[in-house]
């Protein structure tokens, strides 16, 4: 696969930003990411998003000639940079921008999403309170845990050691570092998850910019990440009717797509990063990209394996947990992931130069796996 990530940039604030709107966001995320790969609007001749990226290209007067609008929630962003990379070597494109912004605590500028009774989840989990997010993600967590021999101390794990990476990231939303005994005594939003295993709600957003090296200068050649390799995968609709609740079949599908496409052995990947919008999916996610055996995650995370100093940097930025949360989440994974590997992290891990990203999305019925390196 010859496709680079040449341009990669988030929004300047992400946290609470009530005076701009979702458009505003994704404008932004676009015109830093095309800075950051010194390009201007004009060069670009194709976008991805999942906010309207024809109305995002009419706004930053781009005339493009290939269009992706999948949505399928958080691990969109991961799809795009897939197919992306798909359009450049059909001849589609030459270069792709891929936007995403969110006002997710705000609500600026977001298109309203009325109840539809007639859908999947209307009929058959809405009515049984199943709407929330943290009211959907609680069944496949509790099977885990209760298949694995674990209890909620395994989520907290995952949160102490996620504030150990944020309390080192300046742009961190949560930068307090936390105790087992902190985390597991924080108010029940949801059983079993006390409100610090929980994402954040945040305004925020960001860029990237795709091509091939024939495309790309010498500057742009020397900053690239290569994208080695990618997956996507999806489950039923309903949580209630996913056929591994315990872990994440569509996941394991798409990893082992993206790694037989980047030819490279698990074993060779020296960064992770997994969406996290509730503690137990890095678990899970660990597990469904092979990096860790099934059931082990928990092991490993108790043990500092996935901390600062162990053997898997997991989550680097804080995550969904600590870093920011906008609602879909996947964008900002893969931007930690190109700051790694260009070695330019807040939270650097020395000598670093694979990573995996995998992102969750559809309320855990869908999934997309990025296989990088540094160039």
């Amino acid at each position: 696969m010859d496709a680079i990530i040449i341009g990669a940039a988030e929004t300047d604030v992400l946290g609470r930003n009530p005076g701009q709107s979702v458009l505003g966001l994704n404008v932004e995320g676009g015109l830093r990411a095309l800075a950051d790969a010194g390009l201007e609007p004009g060069q670009i001749d194709g976008v991805a998003g999942a906010c309207s990226p024809h109305g995002v290209a009419h706004a930053l007067g781009i005339t493009p000639r290939w269009v992706d609008s999948t949505n399928v929630g958080g691990c969109s962003f991961l799809m795009h940079v897939r197919h992306a990379a798909a359009a450049i070597a059909a001849g589609h494109a030459a270069r792709v921008l891929v936007t995403h912004g969110e006002s997710g605590r705000s609500r600026t500028g977001t298109v309203p999403r009325p109840r539809d009774p007639q859908s999947w989840t209307g009929q058959f989990e809405e009515p049984y309170g199943a709407r929330a997010p943290y009211t959907r993600f609680t069944l496949p967590a509790l099977r885990h845990l209760h298949g694995n021999g674990l209890d909620e101390t395994a989520l907290a794990q995952v949160v102490v050691a996620q504030r150990r990476w944020s309390s080192r990231v300046p742009r961190a939303g949560r930068r307090d570092l936390m105790t087992l005994g902190e985390v597991l005594a924080a108010p029940v939003l949801a059983w079993p998850f006390t409100v610090p295993m929980i994402c954040m709600l945040t305004d925020g957003g960001g860029g990237l910019v795709v091509t091939a090296s024939g495309h790309a200068t010498t500057e742009q050649l020397r900053r690239s990440v290569r994208v080695l390799g990618t997956g996507e995968n999806s489950d039923p609709l309903l949580v209630a009717q996913v056929p591994d609740p315990a872990g994440d079949s569509a996941a394991r599908r798409a990893a082992d797509d993206a790694f037989a496409q980047a030819r490279i052995g698990r074993s060779e990947i020296g960064h992770v990063m997994v969406y996290d919008a509730f503690a137990h999916l890095p678990l899970i996610g660990l597990e469904c990209l092979g990096l860790a055996p099934a059931g082990g995650a928990a092991e490993m995370v108790a043990a500092g394996e996935t901390s600062p100093g162990g053997s898997l940097p997991l989550n680097t930025n804080g995550g969904g947990l600590a870093y920011t949360h906008t609602g879909m989440y996947g964008m900002f994974a893969i931007q930690e992931a190109v700051r790694q590997l260009r070695h330019e992290a807040a939270a650097q891990v020395p000598g670093v130069s694979t990573s995996a990203v995998l992102g969750y999305g559809g309320m855990f019925t869908a999934s997309s796996v990025l296989v990088l390196a540094r160039n």
